[in-house]
């Protein structure tokens, strides 16, 4: 209640308030600005140099050295499945984030420097300690005023649903370092499920994969490559050459991965998802069952881009998925509408 009261009077004061909303993510990072719309979409990765103990790189730029670096240099992902693992690590990104993301609109504050507001969404599985890292990184980032909102809402209000109408909303958010899904209805969430096999695990059974078929050792980067190019539910089926290290001799070998290996690698991980969406959907009650038959189910997150994705859950489950048109971005949209409503603002945060 304090923490509301302070916005609400901050907003009368003649500091000026630049106000953001961000969606932290175990593999991206995104973050939009009042009025302003997404600014920032980048990697969650930061270098460090071990000898000056400096963080020298952030983000994309961090991403694209991933296993070329000298040993002084370590890439950090200071996210692990949506929790803080890396503290000072996720503070030197964010400061670095929120930087380049408001920086030309300080040129209009010459006397003044404005303060910070920040809406930020925790995964609906953080504890309270979980919670409390992410409001205390904020903090130290230069963020004055912080309100953590339950990440479920924020993607279910992008998904275009009402959460505070009494019809119930299945949403199924396929991120990279979890997998959440939620029924929420009534302004509050129903029942939920969370699997930590999502993107970024994939790309190690992939490794796997080609480890124990082809007897080579493939890079992060390479695993990615082939989860995002090759991974698709159709008839199609494409092939795609790579290079990695051979087991045998340690040289370089190249070798052909298809659309079929990488479907067998995943077809497990994509069993558990749809598994999940059945034990919820029997653990409710009837007249919420018959709610999602009749709307379907809501796809987002950065792995609802593989082709018909939405045709193979809709074969398994039985019923309709939509796939989001804003997948990607779901969240960080969903978190913009929500702080338009400064009361419905303030029931979320009570609902902690």
């Amino acid at each position: 209640m304090q923490l509301f009261q302070k916005i609400f009077h901050s907003s009368f004061s003649i500091i000026p308030k630049i106000r953001l909303y961000l969606d932290l993510g175990t593999t991206n990072t995104r973050i939009a600005i009042e009025n302003k719309g997404l600014l920032l979409n980048e990697p969650t990765c930061i270098g460090l140099n071990k000898q000056t103990n400096q963080y020298i790189f952030y983000g994309k730029e961090a991403k694209t050295i991933i296993g070329k670096t000298p040993d002084f240099i370590k890439i950090i992902k200071p996210l692990s499945s949506g929790v803080i693992v890396d503290f000072d690590g996720t503070v030197a990104l964010l400061k670095y984030f929120i930087g380049k993301a408001v920086q030309p609109y300080l040129v209009n504050y010459r006397v003044i420097k404005p303060t910070i507001s920040v809406i930020a969404t925790v995964p609906i599985c953080a504890t309270e300690i979980e919670k409390k890292a992410v409001i205390e990184c904020l903090q130290k980032a230069g963020c004055s005023e912080i309100i953590i909102i339950n990440k479920t809402l924020a993607t279910a209000t992008g998904s275009g649903a009402n959460i505070n109408s009494h019809t119930p909303c299945l949403t199924v958010d396929l991120g990279g370092g979890l997998i959440e899904i939620g029924i929420v209805s009534g302004g509050g969430v129903i029942a939920y499920r969370v699997i930590k096999n999502a993107g970024e695990v994939m790309n190690k059974l992939v490794m796997n994969y080609a480890y124990l078929k082809n007897g080579i050792i493939l890079g992060e980067s390479t695993c990615d490559e082939l989860k995002i190019n090759l991974l698709r539910f159709n008839q199609e089926n494409t092939t795609l050459a790579v290079r990695g290290k051979s087991l045998e001799n340690g040289l370089p070998k190249s070798i052909k991965m298809s659309t079929n290996d990488i479907n067998e690698a995943l077809l497990t991980s994509f069993n558990q998802i749809t598994d999940m969406i059945k034990e919820i959907v029997e653990f409710v009650q009837p007249e919420i069952v018959e709610e999602i038959y009749k709307n379907g189910i809501y796809l987002s997150g950065n792995l609802a881009k593989v082709p018909n994705i939405n045709d193979f859950f809709q074969k398994e489950l039985d019923i309709n998925t939509n796939l989001v048109e804003t997948y990607g971005d779901t969240t960080i949209t969903g978190l913009s509408k929500l702080g338009q409503n400064k009361e419905m603002l303030f029931q979320l945060n009570e609902s902690f």
